[in-house]
């Protein structure tokens, strides 16, 4: 009985992604058209330090993306504001290019608080955070929405769910996840970054690192988990791991720590 039920419900959630996925481009919200550079002003510190230019482009950028994406909650009301922290975890990390589209994206599902393997965010043994999906699930993107909040809030740190996984997707893109995006970087500095890579994990193995430990998964992992700590706190960043922060920088064509970020 138990195995029927599990079933119906994994059938279930496969419909809903499917059918989600057949839908065209989303209708921005009239609150969001009307209050976008105020809400992304109190909403988003990345977006503060920019200079006005700067924010009439991160402005496009945003509208693009939400006029491209479908964000949708399951089994949580979901608002304007929350879809501007997703639509602001994808366009941070492209920021510093002329022309990116998550073509390999057309829905972001948020959940309640973390959810396990089988997108399941009821019961024990729940700790996932944030997913890009594969398979029947290529072209989604599920995240906590507890997470989600947290990573644009003051009590953040150094981690932040949204760009986490948006960094994946971008890694994504070549076909690969696997920490070396040929978008980013040019094939003669890919053994070079995996060398940082791995000197970087044998540090935060020893406990020399403080560098969030969950980046000794593997290469993709580490990349993703040292991107948040490279947009959440850029100065910090390049103050304790300064060849990094160089690599990253010239990778996402940013450099956030000279402006106070």
């Amino acid at each position: 009985m138990l195995l029927t039920l599990v079933l119906v419900a994994l059938a279930l959630l496969v419909s809903f992604f499917l059918l989600r996925k057949q839908k065209s481009n989303t209708t921005l919200p009239d609150g969001i058209i009307k209050n976008l550079p105020s809400s992304l002003e109190t909403s988003i510190p990345y977006y503060r330090d920019l200079n006005p230019e700067e924010k009439i482009r991160f402005e496009t950028l945003i509208t693009a993306f939400l006029s491209q994406v479908k964000i949708e909650g399951v089994g949580t009301d979901i608002t304007d504001t929350d879809r501007l922290l997703v639509a602001a975890s994808g366009v941070i990390p492209i920021f510093g290019f002329s022309d990116f589209r998550y073509r390999n994206l057309t829905n972001v599902i948020l959940y309640p608080d973390t959810f396990d393997q089988d997108f399941q965010f009821e019961g024990a043994e729940r700790s996932i955070l944030g997913m890009v999906g594969s398979g029947y699930m290529n072209g989604q993107m599920v995240l906590s929405r507890t997470a989600l909040q947290k990573g644009f809030s003051a009590s953040a740190g150094k981690e932040n769910v949204g760009i986490h996984e948006f960094v994946h997707l971008i890694d994504k893109s070549d076909g690969a996840t696997d920490g070396t995006p040929e978008l980013l970087l040019k094939h003669e500095y890919a053994a070079p970054w995996l060398k940082m890579i791995h000197q970087e994990m044998q540090k935060i193995e020893k406990g020399k690192s403080d560098i969030n430990p969950y980046a000794i998964t593997n290469e993709a992992e580490f990349f993703a988990v040292a991107s948040e700590y490279f947009f959440e706190k850029p100065e910090q960043f390049k103050h304790k791991h300064p060849e990094l922060y160089a690599q990253m920088s010239d990778m996402f064509m940013q450099d956030n720590a000279s402006k106070g970020m």
